[in-house]
């Protein structure tokens, strides 16, 4: 066993999993992986991709917030003793101009350089890590089409115990809100129909480009993952808070996601916050 630390950050939140790991045998074919034992998990609301899609570049600000969490993430994985650390980094540092800033700073705090990938490999580690758990299910039909859905892109990826197609568009939770919901300085509180109209187009068009290179008409399963997806899945649960046991393979139809889809676009920041599942994002 190899006490290991991971640390992903993106362009919202930055997550920190610290655990045991077996190594896999290395007989065992390519995409093979070991197994964990959990002994952290932490997940920190940073924002770094804040105004990244209008300026190209990283604010001040969001980099501080991002320290900060990087300096709490690095006393933990001290006290756990890891031996291994890894950092990876995603879209909002991938466009930045000013990404060495955040490098320098990662480095001088944990150790690690941090590797910013392309969004072909983030669309490959989704993949991995959304079906290692499905190999062998006979209730789920194949292919797979896996969304990841971020703070500054989604990743779309069809495979079937590998991956064959993917496509990683500039589409997420907070280019959208800074694209089309940003107001005089303030995000509309509820979102104004116009304002909604605008965002489904942009939505539709990345769909549009996806579809060029990944066949996403031809899977029968989604698998969605990622804090949008999660948080739904506890809505429609009706959760009184985030419980990941709860939330992980679950199943929510289509018309639920849509119901669920249409309140949280009406409702108000305040009205959002009350609903127990969406506190944890709300408050931030």
């Amino acid at each position: 066993m190899t006490r290991v630390a991971a640390v992903d950050c993106g362009t919202n939140s930055i997550r920190l999993l610290v655990a045991d790991a077996t190594v896999p045998d290395s007989a065992s074919g390519a995409g093979s992986t070991g197994e964990l034992t959990e002994l952290d998990r932490r997940m920190t609301i940073v924002r770094l991709g804040q105004g990244v899609d209008r300026t190209g570049r990283l604010a001040p600000e969001a980099l501080e917030r991002t320290f900060a969490a990087c300096r709490e993430y690095a006393e933990i994985i001290k006290a756990h003793g890891a031996e291994r650390l890894r950092f990876v980094a995603t879209s909002a540092s991938r466009d930045a101009e000013n990404r060495d800033e955040f490098v320098r700073g990662v480095l001088d705090i944990l150790g690690v350089e941090p590797e910013v990938i392309t969004g072909d490999q983030e669309a490959e580690f989704s993949f991995t890590g959304a079906t290692k758990e499905l190999t062998g299910r006979t209730d789920l039909r194949r292919p797979f089409l896996v969304v990841d859905i971020g703070g500054g892109s989604t990743e779309f990826v069809v495979g079937d115990d590998r991956v064959r197609a993917a496509r990683s568009v500039d589409v997420g939770c907070v280019r959208m809100t800074e694209r089309h919901l940003v107001r005089d300085g303030a995000v509309t509180d509820p979102p104004a129909e116009e304002q909604i109209a605008a965002m489904r187009a942009d939505i539709e068009a990345a769909l549009d480009r996806a579809e060029e290179t990944v066949p996403l008409r031809e899977a029968h399963t989604l698998v969605g993952l990622a804090g949008s997806v999660t948080t739904v899945s506890a809505i429609a649960q009706d959760l009184p808070g985030y419980d990941s046991e709860a939330i992980h393979h679950s199943r929510v139809s289509r018309a639920r996601v849509g119901e669920i889809t249409d309140r949280l676009l009406r409702s108000t920041h305040a009205e959002r916050a009350a609903i127990p599942p969406c506190t944890r994002a709300a408050s931030t």
